[in-house]
């Protein structure tokens, strides 16, 4: 019995030790993991600086395709920033640009034409862009896909507010717009011719023809432009020509002390004119457009050698020449072909456009005044004269929707032969006019354009107001 508190004690001994061995045993385990923790938080932690060098590397790549596509949508941009132009482009347009244009029809357009207009033909889709993928897809490791193609560079020129006959936007490819247009000119002038000898400066001795002559020239007609490709178009013209003129004179040879009025007009289809554009660079902010283009002007008007000139009311005597026409004709009675190159500039907020152009008629023999009563007077060969032109403006936008556009436009016209000699009379003529115009995009595929031009020389007409109105298919 006494060696039973012994037996106790050593129990209990035993016990402490197996409890303290069990601790260590415990701590010994709890380290162990604690490493292999450690050790595989750095693994991941190598894994996603990794990731993260791999991210790196592509963002760096994607921002170079930023970079590129930014300059490639420039013209785009800007286009946008400008409001609308003309189809042409296309409103598109941009040409279009892009018509801009389109140009287009932006043109560029266009652009739309009104606003834009199409890109370059043969251009190839930009590489499609690529983002790394989110959550797990990183963590797995997966490749990154593409997530969308990016658009396709718009080249057009961009769209401005047409105040000039040829457009700066064409139409994009396989687009159709129609153009419905309305042109009024008014023009009057006067003319003196002394016949006779002076004794003093104060005092002639003769006869004095005095005239006055106003005309208004009504002008309705449809364009209908076809996009063969992104930098190519074709149109065909066709106006129908409402005139009037009206010649106050007391007239020579009659010793008349009273004022005569004749009045004449006349109306039907002008002359066809068909014209091939092409834009011929792709240019850029800041860089030259060009669009060369080549228009054909049939005769389909009735000539001034088709309408019957009256001999009984304005001829005394067959003195005073033919006399003037009981109609007024629609046309000029010769075919005509004009050469040209149109340019633009974009330079943030404006776009610089000017032209330059040459119109050669056709000369015709056997030609002949028709006179009343069944009379004809012969004129044999006739050559009109060569017209040289030439036109520069700048167009600004107001606004995403409105443009406005201010120019100049002159025109050389050289004197008319008759027969292989100068007509009496007919001398160098120059014309200038002063032009203003205004362009408002109603909708996506149909722009309102204003234009009013205003005669700087005594030979040109002293208004015309046009109205344009294209509208995209």
């Amino acid at each position: 019995m006494k060696r039973e508190p012994f037996r106790h004690v050593r129990m209990i001994s035993y016990a402490t030790v197996l409890l303290f061995y069990a601790e260590a045993h415990a701590q010994s385990l709890q380290d162990q993991t604690a490493q292999e923790n450690i050790a595989t938080l750095r693994q991941e932690l190598n894994n996603r600086i990794k990731e993260l060098d791999s991210l790196k590397r592509k963002l760096a790549e994607e921002e170079a395709q930023f970079q590129q596509l930014s300059k490639a949508l420039d013209s785009r941009m800007l286009d946008a920033t400008r409001g609308a132009g003309q189809p042409g482009a296309g409103a598109a347009p941009a040409a279009g640009i892009a018509q801009n244009a389109g140009a287009g029809e932006s043109a560029g357009a266009a652009p739309d034409a009104g606003a834009t207009a199409g890109t370059a033909a043969g251009t190839a889709p930009a590489p499609a862009i690529s983002t790394a993928q989110n959550g797990g897809g990183d963590q797995q490791g997966q490749p990154s896909q593409p997530v969308g193609q990016a658009p396709i560079p718009d080249t057009a020129p961009p769209a401005v507010a047409p105040i000039f006959d040829q457009p700066g936007v064409l139409t994009p490819r396989n687009k159709f717009v129609l153009e419905p247009s309305f042109q009024f000119g008014y023009s009057s002038s006067d003319r003196v011719a002394l016949v006779g000898y002076t004794i003093i400066p104060a005092l002639l001795i003769g006869l004095i023809d005095v005239r006055e002559i106003k005309s208004n020239v009504l002008t309705g007609g449809v364009a209908a432009r076809y996009g063969i490709t992104n930098r190519m178009e074709v149109e065909v013209r066709v106006p129908y020509v409402y005139s009037t003129n009206d010649t106050v004179s007391r007239e020579i040879f009659t010793g008349s002390a009273q004022d005569n009025v004749f009045n004449s007009s006349g109306h039907g289809i002008g002359d066809v004119e068909m014209t091939l554009r092409y834009q011929l660079n792709e240019g850029g902010p800041d860089k030259f457009y060009y669009i060369g283009w080549l228009r054909f002007k049939t005769a389909t008007g009735k000539s001034p050698f088709d309408v019957v000139t009256d001999c009984v009311t304005r001829c005394i005597g067959n003195t005073t020449g033919t006399g003037l026409p009981l109609e007024q004709p629609t046309g000029t009675g010769f075919y005509a072909i004009q050469p040209g190159l149109t340019w633009l500039f974009p330079s943030d907020p404006v776009v610089f456009f000017g032209n330059f152009s040459y119109l050669h008629s056709f000369g015709r023999s056997d030609l002949s005044l028709h006179i009343l009563n069944g009379e004809t007077d012969p004129v044999g060969h006739i050559q009109p004269g060569d017209i040289y032109g030439f036109n520069i403006g700048m167009g600004l936008a107001l606004n995403e929707k409105a443009s406005f556009s201010i120019g100049y436009d002159q025109s050389i016209v050289l004197p008319t032969k008759q027969n292989g000699q100068s007509v009496p009379g007919s001398v160098r003529v120059i014309l200038g006019t002063l032009l203003v115009g205004y362009s408002y995009r109603i909708t996506p595929k149909m722009t309102l354009n204003f234009s009013l031009g205003a005669g700087l020389t005594r030979d040109t007409p002293d208004l015309t107001l046009t109205f344009r109105m294209p509208i995209q298919f």
